[in-house]
């Protein structure tokens, strides 16, 4: 049987130049090269695995042979997770937790979630008919941060509108980033983390009282397996993981703007108000665009897969973009065919944008859910309920910087809501 030593391996002192300078195709390129879902390499200075595909991907969510717990590295903590943020959980703790979660995605919730966010996109259509041109991304940021805190429960008054949609962008925007803005992504979160921890305070000595329902009353007086209410710091750090990533959906917003522009005839299928052809519009746009690369695991005790063996405490990295763009999944994976979803068996290993497994038991994230029912609202009002122009403009997007962001950042004008 075959070991670690035949496992396609990576020469050289280290790669994490090469992950730099590849960005999310660093992992498909050498998939390719070496003919193999798998290969060894070094990171950061250790051995590390990567691997892709739908068996990989299989394996790479079976908790009993990976964990979280210390497999992302620091500067991803101090800005993306938080500290003690469920990410990094293991076992019972992270069910539980994760429950916490689960909880609040329910139908009527999701539902409120989509009412606000519809009120949001109302609002700020209004205000872009009286603007000489529009920077999608940075109005997408905005209207989702008033989403997130009127669904959250969160009170933001007007004038810390744009603070708190700045520092929540800060902190996805500034995770795989190096020198001033790593560190202004950390200052960022520090900030917020206070603020989040200080409304927390209030709410437990009752000077702010949010309804019982609404996530921050949920996460202020969450208690873990012991009976005991969480730390101040953590329940700020978990309230954080609500409103950040709904702020990231604005990500996407760029690339549903930028799929009807460059797919008009897409557009035209949208016009008849299909829900059906919505979903698989939407599905489309989160496999085709660049979102997340990968995701990490250690290996939590030894086993051979493939004939390979996997060492505890190794370093393990599952080609999420890799996957999503995978041949032997999907037919023509570089075209944008929303089609392909008509038929799609809803697998949770070949289509991992949010990770794969399960939601409960596993560490597939918990706002998929949300992204996708806010996304087709966004396409809505993108597809059918404005007109505007784009401009000639740099659309075009790396595949190296992270998160990958359409240069212009999708600049439009011109706006007027349809009546």
């Amino acid at each position: 049987m075959s070991n670690t030593d035949q496992m396609p391996r990576e020469e050289g002192i280290g790669s994490t130049l090469n992950l730099m300078e590849e960005g999310y195709k660093y992992i498909l390129n050498r998939r390719h090269r070496f003919n193999s879902d798998i290969f060894e390499t070094r990171l950061l200075g250790k051995k590390a695995i990567c691997m892709g595909g739908k068996e990989a991907a299989e394996v790479f969510y079976d908790t009993e042979k990976f964990k979280r717990k210390g497999a992302a590295p620091n500067r991803i903590v101090q800005t993306l997770f938080g500290k003690n943020g469920v990410q990094a959980l293991d076992g019972q703790a992270h069910r539980h937790r994760k429950e916490m979660f689960m909880s609040i995605m329910s139908p009527d919730e999701i539902e409120k979630l989509t009412d606000i966010t519809k009120k949001q996109w109302e609002i700020a259509v209004g205000k872009w008919e009286q603007m000489d041109k529009v920077i999608l991304y940075e109005e997408a940021k905005e209207i989702m941060c008033r989403t997130a805190c009127q669904w959250a429960g969160v009170p933001v008054q007007e004038n810390e509108v744009k603070r708190l949609t700045k520092n929540l962008g800060a902190m996805f925007e500034s995770a795989a980033t190096v020198g001033l803005n790593h560190w202004l992504g950390r200052h960022a979160r520090n900030y917020e983390e206070i603020w989040i921890e200080e409304l927390i305070e209030r709410v437990r000595k009752g000077k702010v009282n949010p309804p019982d329902n609404t996530i921050l009353h949920r996460f202020a007086w969450y208690r873990d397996l012991e009976g005991n209410l969480l730390d101040i710091e953590t329940a700020a750090v978990e309230v954080i993981n609500i409103l950040r990533p709904i702020v990231a959906i604005a990500i996407f917003i760029n690339f549903i703007a930028l799929a009807v522009h460059h797919y008009p005839e897409e557009r035209e299928k949208l016009k008849s108000g299909d829900e059906k052809y919505a979903q698989m519009f939407v599905q489309e746009v989160r496999r085709f665009y660049p979102f997340f690369p990968f995701v990490v695991a250690l290996v939590k005790k030894d086993f051979t897969w493939k004939g390979y063996k996997f060492e505890e405490g190794t370093l393990t990295l599952l080609d999420l973009y890799g996957t999503n763009h995978d041949p032997k999944i999907w037919k023509a994976p570089g075209l944008f065919i929303p089609e392909r979803f008509a038929k799609w068996e809803g697998s949770p290993f070949s289509f991992i944008p949010h990770g794969g497994g399960d939601y409960f038991m596993g560490h597939r994230c918990a706002g998929e859910l949300v992204t996708i029912e806010v996304m087709k609202v966004s396409l809505d009002y993108l597809a059918n309920r404005m007109d505007y122009e784009v401009p000639d403009q740099d659309l075009s997007f790396s595949m190296i910087s992270m998160p990958s962001i359409p240069h212009s950042k999708v600049v439009i004008k011109n706006v007027k809501q349809r009546i």
